[in-house]
């Protein structure tokens, strides 16, 4: 939507010097001085500045609770792999304590700790719909947004040891199902 919205000004742009020119040469009689198209793109990227990230970071990210501040402490860091292939690394952000850089094969998250009454560990990036929920043996990472799984079966080494674990020692079942009359 963006490349359309510059091509037009761009033609409109265009179109506005070939009118100035023409009128210019119908003044004076002589052709009007000519502008190098690299100005005239420059000007169309002025006209409309991008918020700066780092004040829109700041204004979006308030400082983590205690409680946020728990949960990030739990979170698995590092590179994760992932089925078929894939992978997400997470890095703990340097500057502002809780929030985690998320990314893989095309994506990239800044996301913060969520409480859950699952216990699970939840961390989301809110305006890209993005939820990366950790479990004791696996974690994987939605886009809501899109209805969708981007990562499954993600696993650090202690969830793959927890994996194992529960294996060999299969947790008692939730529901007990009597066979006997």
């Amino acid at each position: 939507m963006r490349k359309t919205a510059l091509i037009i000004t761009l033609a409109l742009l265009g179109s506005a010097t070939v009118w100035a020119e023409t009128d210019a040469r119908h003044k004076t009689g002589k052709p009007a001085a000519q502008k190098p198209a690299a100005a005239t793109k420059q000007a169309v990227h002025k006209a409309a500045p991008a918020p700066s990230s780092a004040s829109a970071k700041s204004a979006a990210e308030a400082p983590m609770g205690q409680e946020e501040l728990s949960i990030a402490q739990r979170v698995h860091q590092g590179h994760l792999p992932c089925e078929l292939g894939a992978a997400v690394r997470i890095e703990p952000d340097q500057i502002q304590p809780g929030y985690f850089n998320v990314q893989g094969k095309g994506f990239r998250y800044r996301m913060h700790p969520v409480a859950t009454s699952t216990g699970a560990i939840r961390l989301e990036d809110k305006q890209a719909g993005a939820v990366w929920l950790q479990l004791a043996n696996k974690s994987m990472l939605m886009d809501q947004k899109k209805g969708q799984r981007l990562a499954d079966e993600c696993a650090h080494p202690e969830q793959v040891a927890f994996a194992e674990q529960m294996k060999n020692n299969p947790p008692p079942p939730l529901i007990e199902v009597n066979t006997g009359r």
